[in-house]
């Protein structure tokens, strides 16, 4: 802990009656104590030789002298396996049903005693001690996971295991969750604990609030996925390789999964990044489609204080003709930060506030922390007591209900993985509705209970329902966020079934998509902190969480307008565009940094705006197909090495390159290409690709790329949506695909494909249906980069 941390730690040590907080550390150790003994001696165990096997749909059962090892190819060709009887189900990961087996596949000899796994797309191959090989059908090796080892208490009880691989020498590894020093993880350790950082964080900042054992390998052999799907604490450590010089040889790259507890369970994807990204929708969900209002500009602050100065803030974007969308309230609009109220004096009317807002075409957005405040009668906690015959609050292994410090003071935190629980949470959804709140945005949810050090969590002895099963919350811990956010999503749609619920989580696991999406978190204010929040937001997006965005501007401290400017032209192009600070950090609205970054902000926000449909089109998509609206550079070109090591620029969607400015000063910045024309929406210059450019960065704005041909859906003057079409190199055709605002309901969305090609003289435009190919008139369309496609 650093001095800023432990500074933060005392103040809100200091804010929630330290005694409180003390008595629950007490508590929690005193019940970890009893419930947790020591493990004492243990037993190492490894497979051992290979004994026997049994084929099965799919694959089949290879038996060790000491374990055993199941090995599925799905339909999809993703590919199971399970250590121990380790089975698919149960997982909060995988979403409806369990993938079916690919009956085709072959299960068969391999050398040296081994077998192999024969599919149309790839090839698992388990050697005789229990190694395990991805290869690709011509037999080049993707990841090798060396035989796995478990330590077992002699006394009995849950084994502990790691799991070592080793990756091409070229391999760079990507996601586990959202980690602030990506988005290619450096050689290091990383935790995979859901954790609040306790204040502020930065590039160096690990574990954060979502952590997943979700692993991205890109190599000159291919791309693949590797997910270990255990909820358990673990840590993950990569060390990148180094090819050989010479003569020499190759040291490959290594990856340790090491867990505390839970199944041994791993399902690989492989392919291409498109393929992978569908292929992880498949298996864990489709993502949320958020309503179309919530791709546009939002804002936030924590002690906004009254609803006089949510109206000032509104009206102050409506005199500077700015686009809003959305405002946000933080705990401080609640009646003592309890949760499911609302404070009367300072928003006397907080229905006909919002209903006055959204006259004004903005919404109202609400916190739902999971603390309840343990206060007999209190409405939510009575009512918890009575779900079910234990009541709807996690207990600790005695029976009592375990108790935490959070922001109402003393409280208890339900028990979302019980289906009784999320019912009943997401009944009371129905109060934020009546008070006229849009959406939702769910906080404090890994869970966090206040401490002066240590974790800030639960004890690790508390009980959980996890659906039926029963456990402890070593198991639960880093699944209560998405459990929560199923619960306020579930309820959500029940309660207004006409919407598309709108929710976004501090905390979450891998399948959280289905639910919503997430922000940074705490952020700090800073350089870095920027630099952070775009490692964040790719990060999550490869991990199929495609709706994401920091806060701009950083949470803690007060940013200097330059770097408040590059924060907010940042934002402007990534999913969930909102600022947002801390109570003592002060006002972020545009206007508050000078008429100069006014101005430049004014021009962001009307860009955005006018992309709009755009922004739908990449949401609509990323249902459909996985592939998140944020990509890394190397997304269509992973062979690219160079694009493998870039990561201050990204791709939004197929059509534009991002450029921010992530460094004080900087007028001018190097850009790396990916293959082909690349034309600067600003000056309209066009550059050649693959290859770095210098391309100009003034305050005004920063760069962005459109690929040449691409077919880009805008908001034109009228409203209505217009075709943007970037000229392709001549002899050569571009298109896209485009998606119209269906509203915020549950409407099937159509796909419209439009190709661009030249004729003659002009680039023209043609919709391509079932019926045939229909050429697109020049009404609606704009053709753009003509003076560079020569």
């Amino acid at each position: 802990m650093d001095g800023r941390e432990l500074v933060r730690s005392m103040w809100v040590f200091g804010r929630v009656r330290g005694p409180r907080a003390l008595r629950s550390v007490w508590r929690r150790r005193r019940a970890d104590a009893a419930a947790l003994p020591e493990r004492g001696p243990e037993r190492a165990r490894v497979p051992g030789r290979v004994v026997g096997v049994e084929p099965l749909p799919g694959g089949g059962i290879v038996r060790f002298a000491r374990s055993e090892l199941r090995v599925c190819v799905t339909v999809g060709a993703a590919v199971f396996w399970g250590w121990d009887g380790a089975e698919v189900s149960p997982s909060y990961a995988v979403a409806g049903e369990v993938p079916e087996p690919d009956t085709r596949v072959v299960l068969e000899p391999d050398t040296e005693g081994g077998w192999r796994v024969v599919a149309e797309r790839v090839t698992v191959a388990v050697s005789r001690e229990g190694a395990v090989e991805v290869r690709t059908p011509g037999g080049v090796v993707l990841r090798r996971e060396l035989p796995p080892r478990w330590w077992e208490p002699v006394g009995g009880g849950g084994a502990r295991w790691v799991q070592r691989s080793e990756v091409p020498a070229d391999a760079r590894f990507f996601g586990l969750g959202g980690r602030a020093a990506g988005p290619r993880l450096p050689d290091g350790s990383y935790r995979l604990w859901n954790s609040d950082p306790r204040g502020a964080f930065g590039p160096e900042t690990d574990p954060l609030y979502i952590t997943m054992p979700v692993q991205w390998v890109v190599a000159d052999a291919g791309t693949h996925m590797a997910f270990y799907d255990c909820t358990w604490d673990g840590r993950v450590s990569l060390r990148e390789g180094e090819e050989g010089a010479g003569s020499g040889h190759d040291r490959p790259g290594l990856s340790e999964v090491r867990m505390s507890g839970g199944p041994l369970r791993c399902w690989v994807l492989v392919g291409s990044p498109a393929r992978i990204a569908y292929g992880w929708a498949q298996l864990t969900g489709a993502p949320a489609v958020p309503p179309s209002w919530a791709l546009g500009p939002q804002h936030a602050r924590w002690g906004f204080g009254s609803a006089k100065e949510v109206r000032r803030v509104v009206a102050g974007y409506r005199e500077r003709g700015l686009p809003l969308s959305a405002l946000h309230l933080d705990i401080d609009h609640y009646d003592g930060h309890r949760v499911f109220t609302v404070d009367r004096e300072r928003f006397p009317d907080l229905p006909g506030l919002a209903a006055e807002l959204r006259g004004q075409g903005v919404r109202l957005v609400s916190i739902v922390d999971p603390a309840v405040k343990a206060e007999p009668g209190g409405a939510v906690y009575e009512g918890g007591a009575r779900v079910g015959a234990r009541g709807a609050f996690v207990r600790d292994a005695r029976g009592d209900v375990v108790r935490g410090v959070v922001w109402p003071g003393e409280c208890v935190y339900p028990d979302f993985t019980d289906p009784l629980v999320r019912e009943w949470w997401g009944g009371l959804y129905a109060e934020r509705l009546e008070q006229g709140f849009s959406g939702v945005w769910h906080d404090m949810n890994e869970p966090v209970s206040f401490t002066p050090f240590g974790d800030m969590t639960l004890p690790r002895s508390a009980r959980h329902a996890l659906e039926g099963r029963g456990g402890d919350h070593r198991e639960a811990h880093n699944v209560y966020g998405l459990a929560m956010a199923r619960a306020g999503y579930e309820g959500l749609a029940r309660l207004r079934p006409d919407e598309r619920p709108f929710l976004f989580s501090r905390s979450g696991w891998a399948g959280m998509q289905r639910y919503g999406g997430t922000w940074s978190g705490d952020v700090a204010t800073g350089w870095p902190g920027l630099r952070a929040s775009l490692a964040l937001v790719l990060g999550m997006g490869l991990c199929g969480v495609p709706y994401s965005g920091p806060d701009v501007g950083g949470f803690d401290g007060h940013p200097s307008a330059e770097l408040y400017l590059r924060w907010f032209q940042l934002g402007a192009w990534l999913p969930l565009f909102r600022t947002h600070a801390a109570i003592d950090a002060g006002r972020r609205e545009p206007w508050e940094f000078g008429p100069e970054v006014l101005e430049h902000a004014r021009a962001a926000l009307e860009e955005r705006e006018r992309l709009r449909p755009y922004f739908v089109t990449l949401a609509r998509l990323a249902r459909m197909t996985g592939a998140p609206y944020v990509r890394p550079v190397w997304w269509s070109a992973p062979e690219d090495r160079l694009l493998r090591d870039c990561g201050d620029a990204f791709l939004l969607g197929d059509a534009l390159l991002v450029a921010p400015v992530l460094a004080r000063g900087v007028e001018r910045r190097a850009v790396r290409l990916p293959r082909g024309r690349w034309y600067d929406v600003a000056t309209g210059r066009a550059y050649e690709g693959p290859g770095l450019v210098l391309v100009d960065a003034p305050l005004s704005r920063i760069p962005v790329l459109a690929r040449a041909g691409a077919v880009v859906p805008v908001r034109g003057a009228d409203g209505a949506v217009e075709l943007e079409v970037w000229a392709p190199p001549p002899g050569r055709a571009g298109g896209g695909l485009v998606v119209r605002d269906a509203g915020d309901g549950w409407e099937r969305a159509e796909v419209e494909r439009y190709v661009s090609r030249w004729q003659g003289d002009e680039v023209r435009v043609e919709r391509v249906t079932d019926e045939g190919v229909v050429a697109v008139g020049p009404e609606g369309v704009r053709v753009r980069g003509l003076r560079g496609a020569g």
